[in-house]
C-alpha cells in the first residue's frame, strides 16, 4: 500500500475539546494511520473553551495574516499550533477574534445557539483550504467530520477543483447524528459562495438550517460514512433525499473500524 497524505478536518479533537463522539474518533483515526505509514495533518477551530497556555498552542506567523471573506465581510485567519502528548502528531487551530474567543463552542450558557455558527463554519471551511495551501502540503484524502466541515467537499469540487495543492484530492465525509434546531438568518448562500460557484450548487443552503449544510457534504463528497447502523430519522431523511445513486456506507467504532477506513483511503486513491 502506498503512503498517503490524509488531511483531517473537525470541530474538536481530545485531549484538547471533547463535546461529542468527534473529539475521540478524531483522536484515535490519525495516529493509527500514521502508525500504518500515512502522512497526518489536522485543522479543528481554536474555540476559546481551549486553554492557550495549558495546551501550549502558539501562533505560526507565517501561515497567519490572510484575509477570509464571509460574504462582504474579510476576517484575518490566525493560525496556531499544539502538539498531542504521547503522540507524534501536531495539531493546526484556525482561529479569529470575533468567531471563536468565546469561552463556548456552538451554545451559549443559556443553551442559545450561536447566531453566527453559520459564519463561523464557512470561515473554518474556507480557512482550513487555505491554510493548507500556505503548507505547500497537497492532501491525497481530506476526511470532513460532522456538519461543522460540510462545505469543504464542494469547495473541493468548485474552487480549488484545478488547485495544485487540491487537484487530486479525495474528500470523505463522515456523518454523526448531532443534529439540532436552528434557523440562519441572512443570506447562507452570498456568505458560503466562493469562486467558480453557482448558486444553483448552494441550493441545499435554502433551508437555512444545519440540514441544508449536511446536505451539501452529502453531494459533494467522494465517500460518504455513517458511524452506526441505526441513526435518527433526520440523518436517513439526509441521506434518502441527497445521495441518489451514492453509495453510503456504515463504519462504526469498533475492533475492525481503523482496518475499514484503511482500505477506504486506499481504495479511494488507489
Amino acid at each position: 500500500m502506498s503512503k498517503y497524505k490524509i488531511l483531517y478536518v473537525a470541530s474538536e479533537i481530545n485531549p484538547f475539546l471533547q463535546t461529542t463522539e468527534v473529539a475521540d474518533f478524531v483522536r484515535a483515526l490519525p495516529q493509527a494511520m500514521q502508525e500504518r505509514g500515512m502522512e497526518i495533518r489536522i485543522l479543528v477551530p481554536r474555540f476559546g473553551l481551549i486553554n492557550e497556555r495549558k495546551n501550549r498552542l502558539h501562533e505560526v506567523v507565517r501561515l497567519s495574516g490572510i484575509n477570509i471573506a464571509v460574504g462582504d465581510e474579510e476576517k484575518p485567519l490566525i493560525i496556531k499550533v499544539a502538539s498531542i502528548p504521547q503522540a507524534k502528531l501536531q495539531v493546526y487551530f484556525i482561529d479569529n477574534e470575533d468567531y471563536f474567543h468565546r469561552k463556548s463552542v456552538f451554545f451559549d450558557k443559556e443553551e442559545n445557539f450561536h447566531n453566527d455558527n453559520d459564519e463561523r463554519a464557512i470561515f473554518f471551511c474556507k480557512g482550513v483550504l487555505e491554510t493548507v495551501k500556505k503548507l505547500g502540503w497537497a492532501p491525497d484524502i481530506v476526511h470532513c467530520n460532522d456538519w461543522m466541515t460540510s462545505f469543504i467537499p464542494l469547495y473541493l469540487k468548485t474552487t480549488y477543483k484545478n488547485d495544485p495543492i487540491f487537484k487530486s484530492s479525495k474528500s470523505v465525509f463522515t456523518l454523526y447524528d448531532n443534529p439540532f434546531e436552528h434557523k440562519f438568518e441572512g443570506d447562507l448562500i452570498s456568505k458560503a459562495k466562493m469562486m467558480d460557484i453557482d448558486e444553483d450548487q448552494l441550493q441545499h443552503l435554502n433551508s437555512g438550517d444545519i440540514e441544508g449544510f449536511v446536505k451539501l457534504g452529502i453531494e459533494y463528497a467522494d465517500a460518504v460514512i455513517k458511524t452506526k447502523e441505526d441513526t435518527s430519522a433526520v440523518v436517513d431523511g439526509l441521506i434518502s433525499e441527497t445521495s441518489n445513486t451514492k453509495k453510503v456506507d456504515t463504519i462504526q467504532k469498533d475492533d475492525n473500524f481503523l482496518d475499514s477506513y484503511y482500505n477506504l483511503y486506499n481504495e479511494l486513491v488507489g
